[in-house]
């Protein structure tokens, strides 16, 4: 379940426990999320510490569980914790939890707190099978699925007291597949294969040293996270860098412009997107020594150099030619442009040179933009003729802004097909 509850890393999670012997496989849920990288606030209804304690949860989450409206009511728990978190699951949830929500009751910390959710509910109700069956719950349910709510299970199965029959709660492996696909976004990045390079390259001279750039490779890795968190199915080539690997990315680590160039081509065979953040050598040493040169030799003062292959100019010339050979569609290119000055007119230039759908163009020669800092500030130039001034921002909220001009562009596509 591990591997289903990973692609919820990074989010919060709310769950809702409510009474019925089903609250032990809540504890399971809990630690499985945690275990995938989730944040998890649980909230206990009375007849649920009944059954699991509020420190059980407590130690599995490492979060305080809550268990009513009026505990450190200053803080108004209901309120704030709705507004935290990503998604709600409410597991298990009883009939008259059930009965709650769909009438708009709100008496008790868990109901309270759902009447003030905005997010993403999963229900997974579980009780006797004559209440499950009972025409109130089964209106109730319906009420839910019609506001948006989505309900999973129960299943048929081994019940409290020896009874068997409908109403047993889901196995937490099926809830946490219902949560991430209640997560799923559908706009148009969804779905979609995008590739995204990130960081400089390392282009050795001996085993010991290299020539280098100062790119952090923080630009690439927020697009690759932005992509991700639309729904997009993205790989990342990154050269060499300390960052954490973002949640739900497929990463390549390379080192030198030739094996980013040999990952690029391959991935960006069939895919939808292209996005060339990284800052690539644009030369390498001709000769690589195999042992370290000794700092009196000459040849550490006369490093001869050679062009490194241009990357985004191969897949511009790639996708001309499969436009004039009417094969089918080319990845939609995005190339970034470093500069230090005439930052629109050489952006516009390479733009058009490299056959490129849009281009980010950003000066890396101010304290607070570029290289190794948290924000940056751009200009967006398009093949349609757009041009977008991006104030100073945070590298994140820059992604989102790319991300943005990379959906509209899709969507055109898409209406001119």
């Amino acid at each position: 379940m591990v591997g289903s509850a990973q692609q919820l890393s990074g989010r919060h999670v709310l769950l809702g426990v409510s009474g019925g012997i089903a609250a032990y496989k809540a504890a399971a849920l809990a630690r499985e999320l945690v275990k995938g990288g989730a944040s998890v606030q649980v909230i206990l209804t009375s007849g649920a510490t009944q059954f699991v304690g509020a420190a059980t949860f407590a130690g599995l989450t490492g979060r305080p569980a809550h268990t009513g409206v009026f505990d450190d009511a200053h803080q108004i728990h209901h309120v704030r914790l709705a507004r935290e978190a990503d998604i709600a699951v409410f597991a298990p949830a009883t009939a008259n939890l059930i009965a709650k929500f769909a009438a708009g009751l709100a008496d008790d910390l868990v109901s309270s707190t759902f009447t003030c959710l905005t997010c993403p509910v999963v229900v997974a109700p579980a009780m006797h099978t004559e209440m499950w069956s009972h025409p109130a719950t089964q209106d109730n349910i319906a009420t839910l699925v019609r506001r948006g709510v989505l309900v999973v299970g129960p299943e048929e199965g081994e019940l409290a007291g020896g009874d068997v029959g409908p109403g047993r709660l889901v196995e937490p492996a099926t809830i946490v597949a219902a949560m991430a696909a209640a997560l799923r976004p559908q706009g148009p990045l969804a779905s979609r294969r995008v590739v995204v390079t990130a960081g400089g390259t390392r282009e050795p001279i001996d085993p010991v040293r290299f020539i280098g750039n100062r790119s952090s490779g923080k630009m690439g890795y927020a697009l690759a996270a932005e992509c991700a968190r639309r729904g997009a199915n993205v790989e990342l080539v990154s050269g060499p860098t300390w960052l954490l690997e973002p949640a739900g990315v497929t990463i390549h680590h390379v080192e030198t412009a030739l094996q980013m160039r040999d990952a690029v081509l391959k991935l960006a065979a069939d895919a939808d997107v292209v996005v060339k953040a990284a800052a690539v050598a644009d030369f390498r040493p001709a000769v690589y020594h195999q042992q370290k040169i000794k700092k009196e030799h000459v040849e550490l003062g006369h490093v001869e150099l050679e062009r490194n292959p241009d990357i985004l100019a191969e897949l511009g010339a790639a996708r001309r030619r499969r436009q004039s050979d009417g094969g089918p569609p080319a990845p939609l290119l995005v190339g970034f442009a470093a500069e230090t000055d005439l930052e629109e007119e050489r952006g516009r230039d390479k733009l058009h040179r490299k056959g490129l759908d849009l281009i980010v163009v950003n000066r890396v020669d101010m304290a607070d933009a570029g290289f190794n800092v948290d924000t940056n500030r751009a200009l967006l130039l398009g093949v349609d003729g757009l041009r977008t001034e991006v104030p100073l921002t945070t590298k994140a909220e820059l992604a989102a802004v790319v991300c943005d001009q990379i959906e509209a562009l899709l969507v055109r596509r898409q209406r001119q097909s």
